[in-house]
């Protein structure tokens, strides 16, 4: 099951009609076309046609892992199922047996063994199990997990395996139901480590764990990580209609799920935190709250889990800590690129647990946050320029721009940038200037500078501007600089070079850890197919040694317990010729008698 599974998922990533490597590289081609006439509605059109070719193909991964987990879902009640029947009848079976033995001094119940023996077969086709023959020699077995826990017993007792969930409905979990009497006649359930079930039952458990779920993380966290990428970047650019770009992209929120001991009418509401898709990473979250007052948290613990549901681990193998964050009303910020909001009405209590996965749910419904071509933002919001009376050589090279929130920077969202901003760099010397703003008051002033680059950043302007100057060259006292909104400057491409060069930059996240190198977009997915390229071969691998002990095991199992035709053949001729043997002494005796009988006349 494990190895048939994870090649059908490595074939559908490495397809090129499916794979999202092919779509990100026809978007950026898309992109780069676009910057060498950013005015032309057809480029832009070709742009957005791109972006949503990208995320059919995600929509159509998604979708298939969606279904497969599904799949996987129905087939793990089916084999549970049908493993209790197994483990019920084995106990049964026992039951007989010792019932026959005891009952015959010589012939073994063999029909009842054999029924067994195909039972105890198929059990352990299930799942990995030891069996143990009676100490007493009453032709009961007793079953055990290989881990040790029990099944049947051999007085007949036995154990049921039970499936049910936590939180995520769609993440199965396995438990063993305790009917063996005890002490106080409690019933009792055991949690059982699926990885560690082997079988075809722990092949879909482990399929689940390190193949399916991984890679729905994979596709979720990359899809939100490029996601966020362009919609930051638009939002820095002047769209068609000379206003600030807005989101290309609708990135969904998401909610908590309750765990079966809290309260299931409470409500957590889960966000990206925009400009934050590069610290998300393919964790889920677990959520805690360690703090309430008036019912409403005030202090909560994140731990970061794996797709199975264990803790993540660092790279040097230890778990990664969990983290307390205090939080108020409304959205908090979380580590790793994600905010919170406790909005329920009913009052939350300590201890209550949500779990969230971002990376998991998120993929299939990220879609296009516009249709029309004219708002992907390809110019820069802002220019510079040099003033034509300069005696200096200076030029301007760069104009960056790094906020464009009305409120937080100097644009004021009408096409414009305020009055109280920078709006002109003034040289008292090569190595001095002064900042001024639209009405020629002095903003800061700089002395004794080597560098010519980010020259508002260097006078330490506050609040921030959101934006920045570079020169190139010796300006001299006197030379002056302008900078202002870049109104009716359409023809500009920079912000379109912008977002393609976000290709080449590290915005996926390796792991939860909180320092790490992430991947560009290409080589997070190019990571992901060949992560599960390598399980599957390895699958592969593993499957046919394991065929061939299974093979070595059954005829072994048959040479011991089995029937062996040569030698059944030949006891029936030995048998022949003892029998004929007998009526030849049979016959000769007779024809003695008879002799005897005539001489005695």
């Amino acid at each position: 099951a494990f190895s048939s599974k994870t090649a059908a998922i490595d074939n559908l990533l490495a397809s090129e009609a499916n794979s999202i490597s092919q779509g990100l590289s026809e978007y950026f081609a898309a992109l780069q076309t676009a910057a060498d006439d950013p005015t032309n509605l057809a480029s832009r059109e070709q742009v957005l046609g791109k972006s949503e070719s990208l995320f059919q193909r995600v929509k159509t991964l998604s979708d298939f892992m969606i279904e497969k987990e599904e799949e996987l879902n129905l087939e793990f009640t089916a084999l549970v199922d049908r493993a209790n029947t197994l483990i019920s009848n084995i106990g049964e079976l026992n039951e007989g047996i010792v019932i026959a033995n005891g009952n015959s001094t010589r012939d073994q119940p063999s029909a009842l063994l054999n029924e067994r023996d195909k039972a105890v077969d198929e059990l352990s086709s299930i799942m990995g199990i030891n069996v143990k023959e009676s100490k007493t020699q009453n032709g009961a077995v007793s079953i055990n997990l290989t881990s040790g826990e029990s099944l049947v017993l051999e007085n007949g007792e036995l154990n049921l395996f039970e499936v049910s969930s936590n939180a995520d409905t769609a993440t199965k979990q396995l438990s063993l139901q305790n009917v063996f009497s005890s002490e106080f006649d409690e019933e009792k359930s055991l949690r059982i480590r699926e990885s560690d079930l082997g079988g075809a039952l722990g092949g879909l458990f482990r399929y689940r764990d390190e193949v399916l779920g991984p890679a729905m993380r994979d596709v979720g966290q990359l899809s939100i990580a490029f996601a966020d990428a362009m919609n930051q970047q638009n939002k820095l650019g002047m769209d068609l209609d000379g206003q600030l770009g807005g989101n290309i992209f609708d990135i969904p929120s998401f909610r908590g799920l309750p765990y079966e001991d809290t309260d299931g009418n409470l409500i957590v509401t889960g966000r990206l935190t925009e400009g934050k898709g590069a610290e998300l990473t393919d964790a889920d979250y677990n959520i805690r709250v360690t703090a309430v007052s008036g019912g409403v948290p005030t202090e909560i613990e994140i731990t970061f889990l794996n797709a199975d549901g264990t803790v993540k681990k660092a790279s040097d193998g230890q778990e990664i800590p969990s983290e307390t964050v205090t939080i108020s009303s409304g959205f908090n910020e979380l580590p790793r690129g994600i905010e919170v909001d406790f909005s329920g009405t009913d009052p939350y209590e300590v201890d209550d647990e949500f779990l969230i996965k971002p990376a998991k749910t998120l993929a299939s419904k990220i879609d296009l946050a516009t249709s029309r071509p004219e708002d992907l933002a390809f110019a820069a919001p802002i220019r510079g320029q040099a003033n034509a009376a300069n005696l200096g050589d200076a030029n301007v090279v760069d104009v960056s721009v790094s906020n464009t929130e009305v409120g937080t920077s100097a644009f004021d969202g009408a096409g414009g940038i305020l009055n109280s901003a920078p709006s002109q760099i003034r040289f008292t010397a090569a190595d001095s200037y002064d900042v001024l703003d639209g009405t020629g008051n002095v903003l800061a002033s700089v002395s004794g500078t080597s560098d010519l680059k980010n020259l508002i950043g260097q006078a330490v302007i506050t609040p921030a501007p959101g934006y920045d100057i570079s020169l190139d060259g010796v300006p001299r006292a006197g030379d002056t600089f302008t900078i202002e909104y870049n109104t009716d400057g359409f023809n500009d491409n920079s912000n379109t070079l912008n977002l393609a060069d976000l290709q080449n930059e590290s915005l996926v996240q390796l792991s939860s850890e909180a320092t790490n190198k992430p991947r560009t977009f290409q080589d997070a997915y190019a990571s992901m197919v060949g992560r599960i390229g390598g399980e599957a071969s390895m699958a592969k691998v593993s499957l046919a040694s394991a065929e061939a002990m299974k093979v070595q095991s059954e005829n072994w199992f048959q040479s011991v317990s089995g029937v062996s035709l040569d030698e059944e053949a030949a006891n029936l001729i030995k048998y022949q010729q003892s029998y004929a043997a007998a009526a030849r002494i049979l016959t000769t005796a007779q024809e003695l008698f008879n002799t005897i009988l005539q001489s005695a006349r």
